[in-house]
């Protein structure tokens, strides 16, 4: 028997991409999965996909049926992380649509009872965040806030605001499995 590994999905958000990749690098036994908008993402930060996978398994969203969601019923996975999520991916989980390779993710993980901890780009109605020139202040809608607010009431989801919540929300549940 294996040791559960934690499962960490990226989606086109670069809502502080750049330190959720340097907390997950800092990260043992993860498998990463990345959407199609995510790799574009990724190259627009100018983050290497090699890089990433000299350090971890990388699973790209390729295939039609997500086979890799079939893991969390094998005990593979303890815990699934969404970081950074872009409005879209909530707004899909929220309403149960799992037609990509995250999205399938995460309901797959609610359905096996793993927690899952989500780090959405939309968390309040005016804020800074990452662009690949620098900062920048956004104004999400109130349609994406309703989504994020929606998230935080589904079971085994712990919903996070800041990259320092995503950390400190990470480690509280790996030293809960020891």
């Amino acid at each position: 028997m294996h040791k559960p590994r934690l499962a960490w999905a990226m989606t086109g958000s670069g809502h502080y991409i750049e330190d959720c990749i340097a907390y997950l690098m800092t990260l043992d036994a993860v498998d990463l999965y990345i959407s199609p908008a995510g790799e574009e993402v990724l190259k627009m930060y100018r983050i290497k996909l090699d890089d990433l996978r000299a350090k971890m398994p990388v699973y790209r969203d390729k295939a039609a049926s997500a086979p890799p969601v079939g893991l969390f019923y094998k005990g593979y996975y303890h815990t699934f992380v969404m970081a950074p999520t872009t409005s879209n991916t909530v707004a899909k989980c929220v309403l149960g649509i799992a037609d990509t390779l995250v999205t399938n993710l995460y309901s797959q993980a609610g359905k096996c009872r793993i927690p899952s901890i989500v780090y959405p780009c939309d968390i309040a109605p005016e804020m800074e965040t990452t662009a690949p020139g620098g900062k920048v202040m956004v104004y999400p809608r109130k349609i994406d806030l309703e989504g994020t607010d929606k998230l935080r009431q589904f079971e085994y989801t712990t919903v996070v605001e800041s990259v320092g919540d995503l950390i400190a929300t990470i480690q509280a549940r790996l030293a809960s499995l020891q």
